[in-house]
This record gives C-alpha cells, structure tokens and sequence, in this order.
C-alpha cells in the first residue's frame, strides 16, 4: 500500500491523515475540489514533514477528472474523506448531500473498478447509527434509522460499499465509525478551519476565545444527560488520522469488508467541553443556551474494543491535550488558513 488517493485530503482530518502518511513515506495523491478547505494546510504539512503530496484539484463527481488520475498513477488505495459534513445544513439541503456524498462516491467506486483498484478505506460516521439503541454503541447495534440526511448519506454509502465487497471478492473495505474529532496538531500550524460559523462545538468554542464570535450558542439544556446538554465521545484528530494508517494495515492483510468505531469511550456534555477548554486555555467562554437543533441526539459514545483487538488502535489523547491543541491552533491562526 504505498501510493494511496486520498480524497478530500486538504480538509481537516485529510490534512492530518495526510501528514501521517508522509511520516511513513508513502506515496501520497490528494485529490479537493477546496469547497470546504485551503491548499494552505498542504503546504504547512510539507513544512511540518519536509515532505509533499501531489495535489490535484478535483470534484469526485467528475468521472474523466478521477479517471485521468487513475490513468497516470498506480494507486493502491484510496482514503475517501470528500464530502459534505454538516448535520444542520444536510436538514435543509439533502439533495446536495446525497448528490455529492452517495453519488461522488457511486462514481469514484466506479473509476476504481475501472482501474483495477478495490482497496477503499471510507470516513464514515456513528450517526449512522441514529437515536442510539444502547450505550456504549458496538458495531453489531442495528444501523438504518439516521436521524438527519447527512448521516443517511453516510449510510448509504456504507450499504453501496457493503454490496460492492460482497459481489467482489477482490474489494477490500474499511468502514471506520468516526465520533466527534477535535484537536490540532501540536504544532498549532494545522488544525479546524470550517467557512463561516462553526457547525461543530470546538471551533465554535475556540472562535468565542479568540473574539471573532461573541459568545457560544449550546443547543439544548433538557436533554436526559447529567446537566442536561448533549453527550459526545470527543476524540484527538491525531489519533483518528492514525487509525486510517492502521486501517490501511488491515487492508493490506486482504480484510474484505471491516466496520469499526474510532472514539474513544467517553462521553462529555457540551458544559464538560466548556469548563475543560477554559481551564485549559485560560480564557472565559460565555454561553447562551439556544432550541435544540433537528437531527441531534442526547448521548453518543463509542465502545472502541473491536479497533482495539482487530487494528490494534486505540485513542491516546485526553481531553485536555484535544482542547489545549485546539486553542494553540486557533490562537495562532485566527482566521484560519
């Protein structure tokens, strides 16, 4: 596995996972159309490693563009981080989610097919797993009823690869679960950079520090949580990159299909995230508490055991270091890229 596609590689976990890459000496083919993200962030990786990617910029929706990166590179695998990402906007823009999200992935599995490559490591999302049936959430929880379009797309995508791999024995397939990524690299030199105002809690959080927002809207204080605010297991961006490295791993051992979770087993409230990054950080986080949003659930937590035994992968990261990293990236780039 030493060339590897990845798309969507200038984003925010791409850009991390991307840098890992390099620190292992692959081979490394971006593939952005920058709707969400700057070509900054490969730069400052390749000042980070002393080492770069190929960038090409590109839509996974545009089979002659893919096609033609297939054509001119041997790749080995692809790591497929393109798409949309944000639970409000999917509510009232599904047609773009599913477009870019269930179909850019249709067309890209096609190309692959076309050109001989069946190794696919995909970003995929515990929201696939809806209003949680149980918790901790294990692989073997029933999936189908996501509660907003973006986590439909997520599953879609992991029925469509489900049925790719059992039609074709030669595919290999990761579906790795993610929970909430936060943090930065400890650099502070890339890290969250979301347009607009923030659709997650931490650059939320660390934008109100910094002043370019005035305070934090926290949606919803009823919950059935301990203090009434949303429950989410929270994990260090870094070591979510280094589970695709070992997900890349187990493809190599010609896994077939593979589903796992990537958390880290702990949940923390919305109130949890605010206390925790003041103290880490030193600066006052006001609040306001707004409706709750559509599509959110009350708790969300991983059980992280079945990465643990098949990709010997867990998270190393507490919560201080995933807030202190934040707040060292945001304070240093203020206005991101």
């Amino acid at each position: 596995m030493n060339t590897v596609l990845v798309t969507g590689g200038s984003g925010y976990i791409g850009s991390h996972t991307v840098l890992q890459l390099l620190e292992q000496n692959k081979n490394v083919i971006v593939f952005d159309n920058l709707s969400n993200s700057s070509l900054e962030s490969l730069n400052r990786v390749s000042e980070i490693t002393g080492k770069r990617a190929e960038f090409i910029e590109g839509d996974i929706r545009d089979t002659d563009a893919l096609g033609d990166v297939f054509s001119k590179n041997d790749i080995d695998a692809v790591i497929h981080f393109a798409g949309l990402k944000a639970v409000g906007e999917s509510v009232e823009k599904p047609m773009l989610y599913y477009e870019n999200n269930v179909y850019g992935t249709l067309n890209l599995c096609n190309v692959m097919a076309q050109h001989g490559c069946k190794n696919i490591i995909f970003s995929s999302s515990a929201t696939v797993y809806g209003d949680p049936a149980a918790l901790p959430l294990h692989e073997g929880l029933p999936t189908g009823q996501p509660t907003n379009p973006y986590g439909q797309s997520k599953l879609m995508v992991e029925l469509i690869l489900k049925d790719i791999c059992n039609a074709d024995n030669d595919w290999n397939v990761v579906l790795l679960r993610y929970f909430n990524p936060v943090g930065a690299h400890p650099s502070g030199r890339i890290g969250e950079d979301p347009n607009g105002i923030p659709n997650n809690l931490m650059p939320f959080i660390t934008q109100v520090a910094t002043g370019k927002l005035k305070q934090l809207s926290v949606f919803g204080d009823d919950y059935n949580t301990p203090d009434g605010t949303g429950v989410r297991d929270y994990i260090h961006v870094e070591d979510l990159a280094n589970g695709h490295l070992k997900a890349l791993d187990k493809i190599a051992s010609k896994a077939g299909l593979f589903t796992c979770n990537l958390g880290t087993g702990q949940g923390y409230s919305v109130l949890d995230m605010v206390k925790t990054f003041e103290a880490a950080s030193g600066q006052k986080i006001p609040y306001v508490i707004a409706p709750r949003r559509s599509g959110d659930v009350a708790s969300c937590y991983a059980d992280p055991a079945l990465a643990a035994k098949e990709l010997g992968w867990k998270a190393e990261k507490g919560l201080k270091e995933m807030c202190e990293d934040s707040w060292r990236w945001q304070s240093n780039n203020p206005n991101g890229y």
